[in-house]
């Protein structure tokens, strides 16, 4: 089974959401404003954002994707 078969099952929370939004607008979320903005590690584990090697986050095109989906 693939992300993609995964993402067909995953619903975000808006919190989330809005999380892929930010990471889309180009705004960094580092690892410390991620834990206090609660973002959701299934982010990452669905391979909707990317870490870096500063712990930095990013929007994969998976995220992308999402997000299209969610704008139709």
């Amino acid at each position: 089974m693939t992300t993609s078969d995964h993402l067909l099952h995953f619903e975000p929370t808006v919190d989330e959401l809005a999380a892929l939004k930010k990471l889309e607008m180009g705004e960094s979320i580092s690892l410390e404003s991620a834990a206090r903005e609660h973002i959701s590690k299934r982010l990452l584990e669905f391979g909707l954002a990317h870490q870096d090697t500063a712990k930095k986050w990013s929007i994969t095109a998976l995220g992308r994707d999402l997000i299209r989906r969610q704008e139709d």
